[in-house]
């Protein structure tokens, strides 16, 4: 079968048998493609260090239904200023298994994957930024279909207006304020400010105040578990990291 070169992101990797590696690869022609490795534990010539997770990549694949098989990979970046923060390895691993959980197999999505490019690359250049993870997520879920409705009350369908009273309902909802009673507020600055983060391709636009950080989280945690079938292994560690941090 004919071998072709993609970009590629890793997702993850592990070991199989004596010597192989079985690597998922966010690859820019082909989607997410899950690949064996032959000889990668052995071959530094051929791997070296590049099977490491959030690695950006050159890489040579042949793409089969199942496992594909990797022949070859160049390292582009292994992002070694996010590699040195503990921080930023959590937000990078975490960024990394929400594509793996939310990307069906072999289904190219070029848009997702230069947010992803765009998310590491601002992760390696800049400080570690909560504000910075909720624009990746709610643009994240944006190319997927699943952007945040915030103009309709999702219960009974009213228009909200800019100044309409908006509550969190489950899932990552918003509903009116009829329909929300007892539930958080959701405030207009945390609308606007969601709707710049849609509307704008920069992570340094955005600028979050501490409330409305808090209710825009509170939103996007929601929406994304609502499409999850188990928890986030890498939001586990991303928590207890930001719970260390001064």
């Amino acid at each position: 079968m004919e071998t072709s070169r993609s970009e590629a992101i890793v997702l993850g990797a592990m070991d199989y048998r004596e010597s192989d590696r079985i690597v998922t690869l966010f690859t820019l022609q082909h989607g997410k493609v899950r690949g064996v490795a032959k000889g990668a534990k052995r071959s530094m010539r051929r791997f070296g260090g590049a099977l490491e997770p959030f690695a950006r990549l050159g890489v040579e694949l042949v793409v089969r239904e199942g496992l594909s098989s990797l022949r070859g990979a160049d390292i582009v970046s292994l992002y070694p200023r996010i590699r040195a923060d503990l921080l930023k390895i959590a937000l990078a691993g975490y960024a990394v298994e929400l594509a793996d959980r939310f990307l069906p197999d072999g289904a190219p999505s070029p848009r997702l994957f230069r947010l992803l490019t765009a998310y590491l690359e601002h992760l390696e250049q800049g400080e570690a930024r909560e504000g910075d993870r909720r624009f990746f997520e709610a643009n994240f879920l944006n190319i997927l279909g699943y952007r945040l409705a915030l103009d309709r009350c999702a219960a009974c369908g009213a228009e909200l207006s800019a100044v309409a009273a908006r509550r969190r309902g489950a899932a990552g909802t918003v509903l009116c304020g009829a329909c929300g009673r007892g539930g958080a507020e959701v405030g207009p600055e945390t609308v606007r400010l969601l709707d710049l983060c849609l509307g704008t391709g920069r992570f340094d636009a955005v600028a979050f105040s501490s409330a409305a950080l808090h209710e825009a989280g509170e939103l996007l945690d929601d929406a994304i578990a609502a499409h999850l079938t188990r928890p986030l292994n890498s939001l586990a560690f991303l928590r207890q990291i930001e719970a260390d941090e001064p």
